[in-house]
């Protein structure tokens, strides 16, 4: 109570700003819901006759703005806190936490604490969505800080919680008294049977070719797009994508009208921190010219530039801070970074010019490398501009493949292996700049599993190994993350993959004039090919797509306007996989296909057969012979349950040579043929209850003889009969179990009936004389 009163109370002092009336009234309508609260709600009706609902006032109360989406039995709730302080940050300070407890899908985990210990890649990566479709949508200027927290509630298992919780956040965000430009609708499609599906249940999913997420405003306008794809064709895919847009303008709609009964109405804030146009314009008359200079003198690489930036910054930094005593040093930057936007953009659309000397649909000029190191399974390296990455493969076992261990994350997706992985680094000094290196962030994350879906349709889904793919990022100037799909490309034909088609990946750029009369369109605008860090920075999209000739494999867009027209968003999509084509030649004649001949250090995986008696004999005492065997040869052995071992070797020599051990190991104690049906005189070893454990042989296995074979009676113990530790008797043997390898004896049947016994004792009576 003491925080909630601390931020009440903060907002009150921040009332003294012309504001108390409203906050105050604010404070009120808090403190007067109560412990129970009304509950309100709001349904549409979506795909696959399911009804997507919204409901708050119940709920979390104390947040500036909470609500709940539920779509069947999936329910996220969704809640927004903003700060009344402003922070001197340079971008939007929002931060999206989305988590998924066990207890959602009536689990508990199954870690040593059982509880959640931090987040996993799944909730990093729907975090990311959920902060890329909200984030265009801020005032611009609202540095205030914010936070989304996701909270899965309950999960039914048809329906995926990551798309629910973005609809639900945006809701969240509409009722709340926080400044939004929403509401922002997301919708998940499928493609299945040649037809885009809207609202897929987990079911559908595992026959479609397509995992598309459609984030959008009103207008028909685009927010977000984040897809993979099984090798789609074009025109499938913008058709899904219209699709998508049609369920977005519904989503949209009813959180509008949600919002207009039950939202509260929007603080007002202290400042937008947004440069006054006295301020732009001084900053142009001190620094246009020499911005113009800067930016049109093509010699210039990232580092220069961004040095000569930097000296026209300074110098009409301190001039606008004369002119300006009392404002904001950010405000004053600020200034000058619009300054620097507009000659950009300038050039891009009135002389469709690019500050390095590219029209703009050019690629940059490309290098591509392999076989770096003969050591390696395989490696490439390939560079576009300033932009150099390298990538390694390593193949490993089948039994190393990755397996989802959260809960949740099998209730939806079932515990599936992943034999194919792809983990992107991005080190400080590939920008110039020093810091903490190896660590794995949520950018790398997300540019990595991006990468990663890219590939992994291409990879045959009856490869025999694990396939570990890494792209280390050396130089950075744009598009790191489609450097890494056709580097990849490139380690994986090295490495002898037999890929189901080449992929590239290429980044686009959008610099664009808004229509003031129409809000659903440009007034104009220009679409940038393969873009450049600092077109990526001063650029209003970065639209990654990924595919070879006519097909998508995955994409992501990110904008950084309140939404893209539809038509440039298919416009954009016709570019990019008109460039990745252009990159894909030059990647073709650095290796057209897969490597054909092995590399001597290609890993091997072949199938030893064991007897299912001898297992045992092979594991060892503890399994130590496979600790030895693996230790001094290094392959990996993995019973299997047809009594063999799956034996994976570094190479062929590695495997020889485990060959050898496993071959001596078996030899050590060779037995004695045993003919089936044969009689053998037996030693009894041990005296059991359920039996007696007999040896045929000094050098074999001591097996058991059940009490059941031991007697034509019936036997509960094998003292009854007077057999003991020492004793021979003969047994009748009959081959061995096919499951546990154990002999199968037997002792009664060589004892004659009790019925064949009374016919020879009456016969022998009646040939005895009557001596009476």
């Amino acid at each position: 109570m003491y925080r909630i009163g601390g931020r009440f109370l903060q907002s009150i002092r921040y009332a003294g700003q012309g504001q108390n009336q409203n906050l105050q009234s604010s404070l009120r309508r808090n403190c007067s819901r109560g412990v129970e609260g009304s509950e309100f709600s709001l349904s549409m009706e979506c795909g696959n006759n399911q009804n997507l609902t919204f409901k708050m006032g119940r709920l979390a109360k104390f947040a500036d703005g909470a609500a709940i989406a539920q779509m069947g039995e999936t329910s996220v709730l969704v809640t927004a806190v903003s700060e009344t302080s402003p922070t001197r940050n340079s971008f939007m300070p929002l931060s999206v936490d989305y988590r998924q407890k066990a207890a959602a899908a009536g689990r508990i985990p199954t870690n040593h604490l059982r509880r959640e210990l931090g987040p996993t890649d799944f909730e990093i990566l729907t975090s990311r969505s959920i902060d890329r479709s909200l984030r265009p949508m801020f005032p611009a200027g609202y540095h205030y800080e914010t936070q989304l927290v996701c909270n899965l509630l309950a999960v039914d298992g048809l329906n995926d919680p990551d798309v629910i919780a973005i609809n639900a956040a945006s809701a969240a965000l509409c009722v709340s008294d926080i400044p939004f430009n929403g509401p922002v609708g997301a919708c998940r499609v499928a493609f299945i049977d040649g037809k885009a599906v809207p609202h897929p249940t987990r079911r559908q999913m595992a026959s479609s070719s397509l995992d598309l997420i459609v984030s959008g405003v009103k207008h028909s306008k685009i927010v977000m797009l984040e897809a993979s794809a099984d090798n789609l064709c074009v025109q499938d895919f913008m058709q899904s994508v219209k699709v998508g847009m049609k369920e977005v303008s519904k989503i949209v709609q009813t959180i509008e009208d949600f919002a207009r009964t039950h939202g509260k109405p929007k603080r007002e804030v202290a400042a937008y921190f947004v440069p006054s146009q006295e301020m732009i314009s001084m900053a142009e008359t001190l620094s246009r010219d020499q911005v113009y200079e800067v930016l049109t003198d093509f010699s210039h690489d990232k580092l220069s530039r961004d040095r000569a930036l930097s000296v026209v910054r300074e110098t009409a930094l301190v001039k606008l801070t004369e002119a300006f005593p009392e404002a904001d040093n950010f405000i004053l930057q600020e200034s000058l970074k619009a300054v620097v936007k507009k000659v950009f953009s300038d050039l891009a659309l009135d002389e469709e010019q690019r500050m390095d000397g590219r029209k703009l649909n050019d690629i940059r000029n490309i290098y591509c490398e392999t076989n770096l190191f003969e050591p390696l399974h395989g490696s490439a390296l390939f560079q576009r501009g300033q932009t150099q990455v390298m990538c390694t493969v390593s193949f490993d076992s089948p039994h190393s493949s990755l397996r989802q261990l959260d809960p949740v994350s099998q209730l939806l997706d079932g515990n599936k292996e992943k034999n194919f992985m792809l983990h992107y680094e991005f080190p400080p000094y590939a920008t110039n700049e020093t810091g903490r290196s190896g660590r794995i962030g949520r950018r790398e994350l997300g540019h990595g599993n991006l990468a990663e879906r890219a590939l992994k349709p291409l990879v045959p889904k009856d490869f025999p190994f694990t396939i570990r793919l890494t792209s280390e990022v050396l130089e950075s100037n744009g598009s790191s993350s489609m450097a890494a799909v056709c580097g990849g490309t490139l380690a994986l034909l090295d490495a002898g993959v037999e890929l189901e088609g080449s992929a590239a990946g290429i980044a686009m750029g959008l610099i664009s004039e808004s229509d003031p009369e129409d809000p659903k369109h440009f007034k104009r605008y220009k679409i940038l090919t393969d873009i450049l860090g600092i077109e990526d920075f001063l650029g209003e999209m970065d639209f990654k797509i990924a595919g070879s000739s006519k097909k998508i494999t995955a994409l992501q867009a990110d904008v950084k306007i309140p939404g893209l027209p539809i038509r440039v968003v298919m416009e954009t999509i016709s570019e990019g996989i008109q460039g990745t084509n252009e990159i894909l030649k030059t990647m073709r004649k650095t290796i057209p296909k897969a490597r054909s001949k092995k590399k001597d250090n290609w890993p091997v995986v072949e199938k030893f057969e064991v007897p299912a008696h001898k297992r045992s004999q092979l594991v060892g005492l503890a399994g130590r012979n496979l600790r030895k065997i693996t230790a001094e040869t290094g392959v990996t052995l993995v019973p299997l349950d047809d009594n063999a071992f799956d034996v994976f070797a570094p190479n062929q020599t590695a495997l020889l040579e485990a060959k050898e051990m496993m071959n001596s190991v078996l030899a050590e104690s060779r037995e004695p043929t045993l003919e089936f049906g044969g009689v053998y005189t037996a030693k009894i070893v041990e005296v059991r209850e359920s039996g007696v454990m007999i040896q045929l042989y000094p050098n074999m296995t001591p097996t058991l003889l059940h009490n059941s074979q031991l007697d034509q009676r019936k036997v509960n113990h094998p003292s009854a009969l007077g057999l003991t530790v020492g004793q021979e008797i003969r047994v009748k043997y009959y081959g061995r179990d096919p499951v546990s390898g154990h002999m199968r004896v037997s002792r009664k049947v060589l004892q004659a009936t009790p019925s064949t016994v009374l016919r020879n004792h009456m016969s022998d009576s009646k040939s005895t004389p009557d001596k009476s």
